[in-house]
């Protein structure tokens, strides 16, 4: 039998202990969050990246900005095994010009740190949404300028209609909801990048995400994190035991 080794990618993890913990669960990417290009700097993010080094993992790095002085400025303090671009892109009157700025800013990047990779996110709409978005489009102009691909949930109104604002302005992500497989099917076949598929993906739905879209690699950030009573996802802060399932899922789906 032939087992294909699937990537785990785990977001937000912003704390060393717990960056520990997940590597040792079998993590292969532990994903970090700034929020701010003001407040950037910040001493136990990256003791949390060094953690993961030195503990056998690769870490990844979201900005949640993309001024390209405040960028290089920011890898060259943390200095990630990757950084994760994840514009949501549609908030832009002219979006293809705005594409054309963050390719830019990839090659800077590249240019500049070349043993640092590039994921770029590829939004893809909600499962059973029937908004048109460029999707496969967009992979072909961002794939010379990156290294992996990782499929996001955008979210939108009804069809006919613009898409609704993300939960953080600007960009796209920790929804929580599924996107639409079909498209994330689609792009895997035929992406030259590995593809990481993310959008809502849980210990309960990741081996069938995989047997649907045979992805490179799955990211999990709101279905591993701690819950409030509400069962709201809490920002930052991961269930271990989650964590724990995801992984066991995955690799269970590495052997089917």
């Amino acid at each position: 039998m032939r087992i294909k080794k699937i990537i785990i990618q785990i977001y937000e993890i912003q704390d060393p202990a717990e960056a520990r913990a997940v590597v040792e669960f079998g993590v292969d990417q532990i994903g970090s969050v700034i929020v701010s290009e003001h407040d950037w700097k910040l001493p136990d993010l990256k003791d949390t990246i060094d953690t993961v080094r030195a503990a056998g993992g690769k870490s990844s790095l979201i900005l949640l900005y993309n001024r390209l002085e405040s960028v290089l400025r920011s890898l060259d303090y943390y200095r990630p095994d990757i950084v994760h671009f994840c514009e949501a892109l549609t908030d832009q009157k002219d979006m293809w010009r705005y594409c054309e700025r963050l390719i830019h800013l990839q090659k800077r990047v590249k240019q500049r740190f070349p043993e640092i990779k590039i994921t770029r996110s590829i939004p893809i709409v909600q499962e059973g949404q029937n908004y048109e978005f460029p999707t496969l489009k967009i992979s072909k102009i961002f794939e010379p300028v990156s290294d992996f691909f990782l499929t996001d949930t955008l979210l939108v109104h009804d069809k006919g209609r613009p898409p609704a604002l993300q939960p953080v302005e600007g960009f796209v992500g920790i929804t929580g909801k599924i996107c639409n497989w079909e498209i994330a099917r689609q792009l895997v076949a035929e992406s030259q990048l590995p593809v990481i598929l993310a959008g809502g993906i849980s210990p309960q739905n990741v081996v069938n995400a995989i047997e649907i879209t045979n992805p490179a690699g799955v990211d999990s950030c709101t279905q591993t994190n701690m819950q409030t009573q509400n069962g709201q996802a809490i920002r930052f802060r991961k269930d271990l035991k989650k964590v724990k399932a995801f992984v066991e899922a995955v690799r269970r789906a590495e052997a089917k």
